[in-house]
Parts: C-alpha cells; structure tokens; sequence
C-alpha cells in the first residue's frame, strides 16, 4: 500500500465511477481497477461493491474513506513543508544579537527576510558576550551578530555594518559636540561604562578612545546592558560611551556626541553548518 493507492481509493469514493476517476487521476480505467485491487487485497478489505453499472462503498469503503481523507490531508501538509525546509523556505531560525542595533539594523534586516521568506519563523535573542561562540556550536542559535572580531576555526563571519561611537550625557550636560572633549573636561568625568571582557576588540575600542584624549576613566558603575546605562545616565549617574546605534531607540533626556571611532559588526555562523535554512538567509544578508 502507498500514499498514490490512497489517493486513487479516494478520487473513485467520490466520484463513484471508474471512467471518470481514471481521466481525472490521467491514468487509464484498467490500470485504476488494477491498482484498487491490489488495495483490496492488501488490506484484506473490499472497498467497493460494483457491477456493470453501479460503484459504491462497502461499510469498510466508507470508514477507510472517512479516516484516509484526512490523514492525507495532513501527509501533503507535511510532504509540502518538508519540501519547503530542504529548499530553505521553512523552518526556524535563531539569531543572537546585541540590543544597540534593535532599533537600527535589526528591524530593515528582519523585514526583508520575513518578505522574502513569509514561512521561515524568526527567534531573536540577546546572549552574553561570553556565551556567544558556546551558543553557536551548540547549536543554541544559528546566527550571531557581534561587535567583535572572531578568532575560532570552527565559526566563521563577515562584516556586515559600521556603528560609531558616541559619548552619552544628559540632556542638561554641558557637552554639546565633539569639541567640547578635553583631556581636561574628560577628566572630571563619571563614567558608567561596559563591563570589561579581556580579548574583545570592542572593549579594545572603547579603551582606545580613551588613550586617544589620554584619560584614565573614573568609572563608577558597570552595566553589559547598554539600555541600562542609558537608563542611568538619564539619572544623572554619570556619562557614557556606547555606540551610535543607540540613537534610534527612543532616549528622551540624553544627548548622544557621536566620535570618529568605528565599531564594526560582524555576522557570525558556524562553518560546517549547511543546513538550506541558514544558507538562504546567509545569502541575503550578506548580499
């Protein structure tokens, strides 16, 4: 018994006449009522009873026709979405990535996806810095976006975006424009900065802003969460260095001073990853 005997059992339960049965399934009457045989006697059931004139259902015709119609209803569903997954159609995706660019990147990259793609089914995350390469190749999420360059064999990435950075301050601050930054002014300064990750180019850039004015930072608080620290320099707490991404959240009662130092951003995957899914969204991003 296969999935095609099934469904020409069901075209002859309904149409109840083998000649047009046979022009509807493009096969001929005699192959039709071969195939319903071989059926029958599968099964050790007779699903019809005909003459010379008349097709119709035995009891077991009935109930088989009643149970079958809707499993195959659910097998084409499952076959179709199968299909749609080895194409790369279907399917679920899970992508990592900093909450500086949810207002910026992520939300023209998600809608291009979702438009080509209207089946695939998007979950985003946000992991620690430390945790990133172990989510990826535990195969926790598919994709990581990062601010930091990737040194592993076993993951590969590309550039995709560059942010700048910015230093955050009240609204009431003094400090209007880059000018304004002195060694001198900068010094006097309380800063709420990231938390320091040992290996990491942005904490590498972060410093290297710092030796460009030649200020050793008074830091009073630490956050790895940049909405955190905007939160608290809104309060006054201190001042801030996040990247520019920040801007398009909406940040009343902060003023972001965007710097020429750049913060790239690097889309992240595993290298022997080939599943079709991943691959197609790889293609877009990255063209």
């Amino acid at each position: 018994m296969n999935i095609q005997q099934i469904k020409y059992f069901l075209a002859l339960a309904q149409e109840l006449h083998f000649w047009k049965t046979a022009g509807r399934m493009h096969i001929t009457q005699s192959a039709l009522s071969r195939q319903i045989q071989a059926l029958e006697r599968e099964l050790g059931v007779q699903l019809f009873e005909r003459d010379k004139r008349n097709v119709k259902l035995t009891s077991a015709g009935q109930f088989l026709k009643e149970k079958w119609a809707v499993q195959i209803n659910e097998l084409e569903f499952f076959h179709e979405h199968a299909r749609q997954i080895q194409l790369g159609e279907s399917g679920t995706i899970i992508i990592a990535h900093p909450d500086s660019i949810s207002a910026s990147i992520m939300p023209d990259m998600l809608s291009r996806i979702t438009s080509a793609y209207p089946k695939l089914k998007v979950e985003l995350v946000q992991v620690r810095n430390e945790d990133r390469q172990e989510f990826l190749r535990n195969y926790k999420v598919d994709l990581v976006i990062t601010r930091d360059i990737n040194n592993a064999d076993d993951i590969r990435s590309e550039k995709i975006s560059t942010d700048y950075l910015s230093i955050v301050v009240p609204e009431n601050h003094p400090f209007r424009k880059a000018a304004d930054l002195t060694k001198e002014t900068l010094s006097s300064q309380k800063f709420i900065l990231p938390i320091k990750d040992e290996g990491s180019s942005y904490s590498d850039h972060i410093q290297q802003l710092f030796r460009t004015y030649d200020v050793v930072p008074a830091a009073c608080l630490y956050s790895e969460f940049g909405s955190s620290i905007i939160a608290l320099v809104k309060k006054g707490l201190g001042i801030a260095v996040l990247p520019d991404s920040y801007k398009y959240h909406e940040n009343p009662g902060v003023r972001f001073i965007t710097l020429p130092f750049p913060t790239e951003l690097f889309l992240n995957w595993r290298v022997n990853d080939h599943h079709p899914v991943l691959n197609n969204i790889l293609k877009f991003i990255l063209n």
